[in-house]
Formats: structure tokens, C-alpha cells, sequence
């Protein structure tokens, strides 16, 4: 029902920035949560950042805070992750993530998901 499109990923130096966006399809967009996930080389996926679909506080992990801001514009079915004073920790694959109500922090509880956009921080 839904599908997921991430771009705006690639290779920037350390302390830059990058911002990520992710283009969904299908109706009803407005009424998802949405996620930014990433996995990093050997490790996990992890969240990222999540914005819900209602009033309520997006939601960072604490390794982001102060520096990424997901935003979205429903008018566009698009998410947008600004991403700045990027370090090598940021490197990885970053998803897009979907699901009706409320947002979570586990993958487990998203139902769409994108491919993915790689994201590089070199020193």
C-alpha cells in the first residue's frame, strides 16, 4: 500500500552536512509515522529519528540530538532528515520506515520500508 524512495545519501566530510529525504507513495501517507533508520558496518539497524503523523514530539536518538531534524511535508508524501556536524558514526545505510499510528523504536513495528541510501562521513 505504501512504497518508500530514500535519496540524498553519499560522501561528505566530517562536521557536514547532508539531508536526506524519503518520497512515499500511495494515499493516506499523512496518517503514518515515519522513521529514519541506519545500519553501520557490523552493526544493527537502529532508529534514527521519528516524526508522528499527528501532533506529538518527534523523536531522536541520543546520538543525533541537536545535530539531525526529520521533518515531513504531507503535501509532498515526503520526509526529510537534515543531518549536520555529520562524524564517522553517521556512516551507514539509511532507511525509510512507515507504519500506521503511532511511531516506535523497533524496526519489528513497521510494516513499509525503502531500500535505502548510503551515507558516508570520511575524516
Amino acid at each position: 500500500q505504501v512504497q518508500l524512495v530514500e535519496s540524498g545519501g553519499g560522501l561528505v566530510q566530517r562536521g557536514g552536512s547532508l539531508r536526506l529525504s524519503c518520497a512515499a507513495s500511495g494515499r493516506a501517507f499523512s496518517t503514518y509515522a515515519v522513521a529514519w533508520f541506519r545500519q553501520g558496518p557490523g552493526k544493527e539497524r537502529d532508529i534514527v529519528a521519528a516524526i508522528p503523523w499527528h501532533d506529538g514530539q518527534p523523536y531522536y536518538t541520543d546520538s543525533v540530538q541537536g545535530r539531525f531534524n526529520i521533518s515531513r511535508d504531507n503535501d509532498k508524501n515526503t520526509v526529510y532528515l537534515q543531518m549536520n556536524r555529520l562524524n564517522e558514526d553517521d556512516t551507514g545505510v539509511y532507511y525509510c520506515a512507515a507504519r500506521v499510528g503511532p511511531y516506535g523504536l523497533w524496526d519489528s513495528s513497521y510494516d513499509y520500508w525503502g531500500q535505502g541510501t548510503q551515507v558516508t562521513v570520511s575524516s
